[in-house]
Order: structure tokens, then sequence, then C-alpha cells
């Protein structure tokens, strides 16, 4: 059974009585699953395209909303107005605020980080990572840490997530701005997993340091559009889940230097029912094939690992949001593998965009509608 280390995670760990107590009278209803009976609670509601959720040690949570809003949500499920202090953001289409992440050690690192797409100089936009303080209900002190060159998205595939691994670097999931043959050039960093320093600097050790012909914040290459990443709890590895064109959603496990094969490898086709123009096959030699794939896409977005005791039987399992299926996917794992999946929450009518594990070990979803939701799930037997 899985165990998650208390020395890196603070914000699993430190206050473990700490809960988001939902509103007097707030909706809840009860599911049947294979380990046993889910309670699903709204928190909170009227949130407008909610991206990402992130816990405070303190117990509060941060919100992001695509439009460009972050907001606070107080242990009682108070909801804050929007906070003042953060950058310009490009709110179109698939752009906009996106993700937000508190690092682990976050009383020696006391910085929000946050994704959001950023405007270019010729009607496009590319993802962006900046941090800030948040002192009271402002950011302040915002520094720009990283800017996805070059700009190229018209609208679509930003990714992004960041995870904050235990050397105390950083990965920023990228998605390729619907430029497919991006995702296979090193000299851009559309459709890469980046590793950088906090402070936006670039580690030596990254894999293509040195290389003139690559850009050294590269840490592999060839993903589409990333918009779930984790660390896992016992290895230690980064893992990654991607949307695939029409078919082929993906979870890869990035190595240094390794190409995950978009768009020459690819399990899905294009949206009009014809092939990939650049696809070569759904594995080609010198790329990585997916640790798991789904032929018909979910829409994956999000990913938790249930470390947790408090959750039962799910503890050990990784949750994953979708939002073309409009369910929670739960995996078991053996190791590195996945042995079963179990769809949760059909017939909701949610897409759900985040899934995260809260200090009071219940997982947290968040659901990407124009009046959006923070629902709490517990396993309840």
């Amino acid at each position: 059974m899985l165990r998650f280390p208390c020395a890196l995670a603070l914000l699993l760990c430190a206050a473990p009585s700490l809960a988001l107590t939902p509103p007097e009278g707030a909706d809840s209803s009860e599911y049947p699953s294979e380990r046993g009976t889910l309670r699903v609670t709204s928190i909170v509601e009227g949130l407008e395209r909610p991206w990402a959720l992130a816990f405070l040690p303190d117990g509060r949570a941060l919100v992001s909303e695509k439009p460009g809003r972050l907001r606070l949500v107080s242990d009682a499920g108070e909801l804050s107005a929007p906070l003042e202090g953060l950058p310009e953001v490009w709110a179109q289409r698939q752009g906009g605020l996106l993700d937000i992440a508190v690092p682990p050690d976050f009383e020696h690192d006391p910085w929000i980080y946050f994704t959001y797409a950023e405007a270019g100089d010729d009607g496009r936009a590319g993802t962006a990572l900046a941090r800030a303080r948040l002192e009271g209900e402002r950011l302040n002190g915002v520094e720009v840490l990283f800017r996805q060159a070059d700009k190229l998205s018209t609208g679509n595939h930003f990714g992004s997530r960041i995870v904050f691994a235990d050397d105390g670097t950083l990965f920023v999931a990228l998605g390729e701005n619907n430029q497919r043959p991006t995702a296979q050039r090193l000299d851009l960093h559309q459709g890469k997993v980046v590793r950088l320093n906090r402070d936006g600097s670039v580690p030596t050790d990254n894999p293509f340091v040195g290389d003139d012909d690559a850009l050294d914040e590269i840490w592999s290459y060839g993903h589409r559009n990333p918009q779930g990443a984790a660390l896992h709890p016992d290895s230690r590895a980064l893992w990654v889940n991607e949307h695939g064109p029409r078919g082929g959603d993906e979870i890869n496990l990035p190595q240094p230097g390794a190409n995950y094969g978009w768009p020459l490898a690819t399990h899905g086709i294009d949206y009009s029912g014809q092939s990939i123009a650049e696809a070569q096959g759904a594995e080609v030699e010198g790329t990585e094939p997916p640790d798991y794939v789904w032929e018909i896409s979910p829409g994956v977005s999000g990913m938790a690992f249930a470390t947790d005791e408090r959750l039962g039987e799910w503890q050990g399992d990784l949750f994953i949001g979708a939002l073309a299926t409009e369910e929670l996917i739960r995996l078991e794992l053996d190791g590195d593998r996945v042995s079963h999946e179990e769809r949760l929450l059909a017939g909701r009518g949610e897409r759900i965009r985040d899934v995260r594990q809260g200090p009071d070990g219940a997982l947290y979803l968040l659901t990407d509608h124009d009046d959006g939701k923070l629902l709490k799930l517990e396993l309840l037997d």
C-alpha cells in the first residue's frame, strides 16, 4: 500500500484535521462503486470555468478560473472576491488562467506558482509560468519565471500543469499550441515538459544543456496537450496525462531527453476522421510508447494519487478527471503498470477538470462549467 512521506508532504501531513466544510444545506449525493459507497458534496458553486485547485497549509484552498480570476476558499467553504495582482491573462478559447500550485515546503518557499496564457505581439499566445506572494487577498511581487517561445497558439493546447520535484526543481507540462510539428522541434517549447529551478533558471543537469540545437529548459518532448501531472508517491517519478486527438489519450512517465512521439506516433486520428498527416503508426522507432492509452478519448485532465489511509480501499489508486465523458477515472496500479480501471460519477453530466487530495484525506474535484463547482468526494465504506 502506498505511503506518502510527511517530510515531503507538508500540505497533506502537517494538519490532518483541516477540511473544507460544506455550507449549510449543501447538495450531497451518494453513488455505488466497486470499493463501496461514495459521497459527493458540493463545497462551492458559481465558479466560472474553474481550472485548478491548490491547498494552503492553513486549510484554505486556491481556485483558478479560466477567465483570469484567482479565488480563496475558506475552511468554512466561503468564496472570496477575485484576488488582486494577477498579470494580464489571455482568456480566449482554451487560454486563460490555468494551473495553480503551492510548494510542499511552503514555510521555506512562501510563493504561489501559476501558469496562464500570455499574449504575444501578433494576436497569438503562449503559456507562461509566474509566482507571487499571497498577502491577504492580493498577489504581490509577481515574477514571470518562464515564457513559452515562440508564442504560436491561436487559442488551443496550452497545457499545463506544475509539479514540484523532490530536488527543489519544478516541472511544467506544455501543450503544442495545436501546431503539431512543433512537438518534435527542440528549438521550441511547444509540446514539451520543461524542468526549471524555482527561480526560473535552468538546472545544469537538464538533458539538453550544452546542446546548441536544443533549448536548455526541455526535459522531454513529443507531447500533445498535457493537462494532468503528479509525482508517484513511492517512486517519486513524474506522471503526466495528455489529450490525444480523436482517440489516443495517454499516460506517460517522462524521462530526461525522451521523445513521446506526437505527432509521429499516436493511437488517435484527426477530428475530421482522417489520419494525422505526420503519423507513422501507433508506435514508432525512437519514440516512447505510452504507459497507458485510451483508444477512445475520455478527455483527461487533472491527476491525483490517493495516498491517505483515510481513503480506505482507494489508498494507492490514481484518479484522473474526464472532460469528454464527464466522469472520474479510478486506476488501480501494480508498480508503474495500470492493472484495473473504474469509471465513477457517470450520469452527473459534469466535466471534471481537476482532481486533488485535500489535507483531510478526501478527494476534491473541480467541474468545468460556466456554473462550475468544487466538490468533495469521500468513500464511506
